[in-house]
């Protein structure tokens, strides 16, 4: 599970190569864009598929947990079985193993779907080991050629992206999301209550079992 750099809405050149016949004009300079979005991503090692989730707001922690929450709701069915969640991350400031309110959500969403959820995440300046990245840069590649001038076509460049012959599944988050949640002083030590930090990397093994209802 992975953010983006933000993506620019408008006629910006992306550096990249068109296919028509003749060459896509676009903007050299990306001078106080009117729109942006900023993507976030899942992808499951194992089957290969990738689900993507955009919002035009800001990268905070609530806006990955809410992707988190709709690759769920998108995947549930398909994973029945599955009892544990193992997700891969970087140490980015909106997962880090010191951001409390990444935290809170991931106990919130353990306890609703009722997954035992453990947080891997890479060293610093490690992150390239990370399958995700591969992802985004074939992602960037397959768009570069062309115009990303309105949020519909940004959205169904990525839809038409293939990846290890699969179609990327993408949505769009409509909330609104604001920087600088945190939780107070009593709010955090009733929330590591709720984690298992591995005693030889707590802040890069976070354990977080359901409570059972």
């Amino acid at each position: 599970m992975d953010t983006k750099a933000t993506v620019h809405v408008g006629q910006y050149s992306r550096g990249g190569q068109s296919r028509g016949l003749e060459p896509v004009e676009a903007l050299d300079h990306d001078m106080c864009p009117k729109e942006k979005l900023v993507p976030g991503g899942i992808l499951e090692p194992v089957t290969g598929r990738a689900f993507l989730f955009y919002t035009g707001s800001n990268k905070t922690s609530d806006f990955l947990v809410d992707g988190l929450v709709h690759w769920w709701n998108e995947r549930k069915s398909n994973l029945s079985e599955v009892k544990r969640l193992v997700i891969n991350v970087d140490n980015g400031p909106e997962c880090s193993g010191h951001r409390s309110q990444f935290l809170l959500r991931m106990v919130e969403f353990a306890d609703m779907t009722q997954l035992a959820v453990r947080i891997i995440y890479y060293p610093p300046y490690h992150s390239k080991y990370n399958a995700i990245e591969r992802y985004w840069a074939g992602l960037e590649k397959s768009w570069n050629g062309y115009l990303l001038d309105t949020v519909n076509a940004v959205l169904n460049r990525s839809a038409n992206f293939l990846w290890k012959g699969l179609r990327t599944t993408v949505t769009l988050l409509d909330a609104l999301y604001e920087k600088g949640v945190r939780l107070c002083k009593r709010e955090r030590t009733e929330l590591e209550q709720r984690l298992q930090r591995s005693s030889e990397l707590p802040w890069h093994d976070i354990t977080i079992r359901p409570e059972t209802v």
